[in-house]
């Protein structure tokens, strides 16, 4: 080989190992056998519901990977594929039983593309989740058994000992992967004894353990000591000029309110998280003298006295240092007096602007684009549905995260599935929607449960010193739209709304002018004014769902059934 090929060979692999580190679009990684010889990589977008897949195996034959109903050949949903002699081969099969798979007469898979570089065979290709297909099986929440199998050659005949199966749960994934040196700290109240309020936010500024070398934050779990008591929960981390411990209630000093940058965020019904395998949230080293500010949000609507709680979160970190730190955002309309949601409404919106080409002007490192791979949605009670479209150019792309479903007992961080780039430049619309039919009087914006919010935390890499990209809207424009000379007492003189009133409301606030303001860590701001655009939910219509399919099939053999009955009866 001579010396341009070496090096052309060398780049080629270099090239090929840090691409697949950082492929976007397949964050999830694992090696399906025993002696590491067949990797799976996969990402998913559950907006488009599709799935994308890598399957990289050591052999210069024949592939197979599928999904199978318990671990065996028979009723397996099955894709075979190779680099052979006259070209590319690649089909959908399912699996009668022991015996060569049958071809698909609905070819539900996509090739992407299909390579053999030293002694590996890659296949790339990709599936919608439900491809409402008898000879496919669902691609669900739920842990799904996956074969795999390769030849020598590209004679497709029984495989012996090249085959196996393993358990992952593909949409809902946690690497089982622990580093050798993992450890963990807690960041907890201590014995607090919880007011006899409905709504009470309390907070404790402390330090974390402090290392001489950086570390990674790969896994946050929550420590919940009383369920019934404990909302949601936010770690800051404080500025420099932040000292010293403190504890007391939220929001009611200076000092507290200084620590805005956003660490971990958990709500009510939601678990543990962990990090992507590129990404880690540095602790120790040059950040060790950081101070961290746990913000805990009680409710209590009995207004029990006397319960003591030591709830909190706790942090598993390790000395192997991931690719990029990672960092939160919290985005979305920002939580200070002065908007309201009318009462009897059955679908009411409200929106928070977050424009990113304000990101420079507050940060005193490169910016740079933001790879977001994970997101927590938050409303109060009554929050129905969160959106999060992205825009570029005045153009909506893509929608960043979705809950049409939001409930308000089940919040949890929610792994995207595949790392989306938010180019600065970029806007992030927030929009939640409401429903207060069952109640009778303004629900103001707020911390209260009974009030509401509508933020969304992005999790996102590389750190940068950001804190907030947030909105609010221009009460003067407002206030002119609406034709009161004083915002405020115009709600309170409001005896009575109907539709008519609330969607007048409504179109108010969409057409004013919104104040964008982004944050850095140590209170700097930048804003500017702007619109909202519309946002379209751009889901793409599925033709059925398996049940679907199955109740079509049922309903026609009853009708089948019926007529024979009827014409029988003549």
């Amino acid at each position: 080989m001579g010396l341009f090929s070496l090096v052309l060979h060398l780049v080629l692999i270099s090239v090929q190992s840090s691409g697949a580190q950082e492929d976007p679009l397949l964050p999830f990684s694992e090696h399906l056998d025993p002696e590491q010889k067949v990797q799976l990589k996969w990402g998913f977008d559950e907006i488009q519901g599709t799935i994308l897949f890598e399957l990289t195996v050591n052999t210069s034959g024949w592939i197979g990977f599928g999904f199978s109903p318990n671990g065996g050949m028979t009723g397996a949903d099955i894709v075979i594929g190779g680099v052979g002699p006259n070209g590319n081969y690649f089909s959908d099969r399912h699996a009668v039983g022991n015996s060569m798979p049958v071809v698909d007469q609905q070819q539900n898979y996509k090739l992407l593309s299909l390579s053999e570089f030293d002694g590996k065979t890659v296949m790339k290709f990709q599936r919608s989740m439900e491809t409402c297909d008898e000879d496919d099986l669902p691609i669900t929440t739920l842990p799904i058994k996956l074969i795999y199998a390769y030849g020598q050659t590209d004679d497709i005949t029984y495989h012996r000992n090249r085959r196996g199966t393993k358990e992952v749960n593909l949409l809902k994934y946690i690497p089982q992967v622990t580093p050798p040196d993992s450890r963990y700290f807690d960041m907890i109240m201590v014995n607090f004894t919880v007011p006899s309020k409905q709504t009470y936010y309390h907070c404790k500024i402390m330090t974390a353990p402090t290392f001489n070398q950086k570390q990674h934050i790969y896994r946050i779990e929550p420590i919940i000591k009383n369920l019934d008591l404990v909302h949601h929960m936010v770690l800051y981390r404080c500025p420099l000029s932040v000292t010293e411990p403190y504890e007391t209630q939220c929001y009611k000093e200076d000092k507290i309110e200084k620590c805005m940058e956003v660490v971990a965020v958990w709500g009510v019904g939601g678990g543990a998280f962990e990090f992507p395998e590129v990404a880690g949230f540095p602790i120790g080293g040059n950040v060790s003298t950081y101070f961290y500010r746990l913000e805990m949000h009680y409710n209590n609507p009995n207004k029990i006295a006397g319960r003591v709680d030591s709830s909190g979160l706790r942090f598993y970190y390790t000395s192997e240092l991931r690719q990029h730190d990672a960092a939160a955002l919290m985005t979305g309309l920002a939580v200070t007096p002065g908007y309201a949601i009318p009462p009897l409404a059955k679908s009411f919106l409200t929106y928070g602007l977050c424009d990113t080409t304000l990101i420079p002007q507050v940060l005193s490192e490169t910016p740079q684009d933001l790879q977001v791979f994970a997101v927590m949605l938050h409303t109060h009670l009554a929050g129905r549905k969160v959106r999060v479209g992205h825009f570029r150019n005045g153009k909506q792309i893509d929608l960043l995260a979705v809950n049409e479903q939001y409930n308000f007992e089940y919040q949890e961080m929610v792994n995207l599935g595949k790392t989306k780039t938010v180019k600065l430049g970029d806007e992030l619309l927030v929009q939640c929607t409401y429903n207060t039919e069952d109640r009778t009087t303004l629900t103001w914006g707020g911390l209260s449960t009974t009030e509401e919010m509508c933020l969304a935390f992005l999790y996102y890499y590389p750190a940068m010193s950001l804190s907030g990209c947030q909105s609010f809207p221009d009460l003067l424009a407002l206030r002119a739209e609406i034709g009161a000379t004083n915002y405020f007492n115009w709600f309170y003189m409001r005896s009575t709304w109907d539709d008519t009133s609330i969607n007048e409301y409504q179109q108010a606030l969409k057409t004013i002018n919104q104040k964008v303001i982004v944050s850095n860590s140590y209170q700097m701001d930048s804003y500017k004014f702007g619109m909202i655009p519309d946002l379209q939910v751009t889901r793409p219509s599925v033709p059925c769902s398996r049940n679907s399919c199955t109740t079509a099939r049922l309903a026609w053999i009853s009708l089948l059934v019926c007529l024979m009955v009827q014409l029988a009866s003549f």
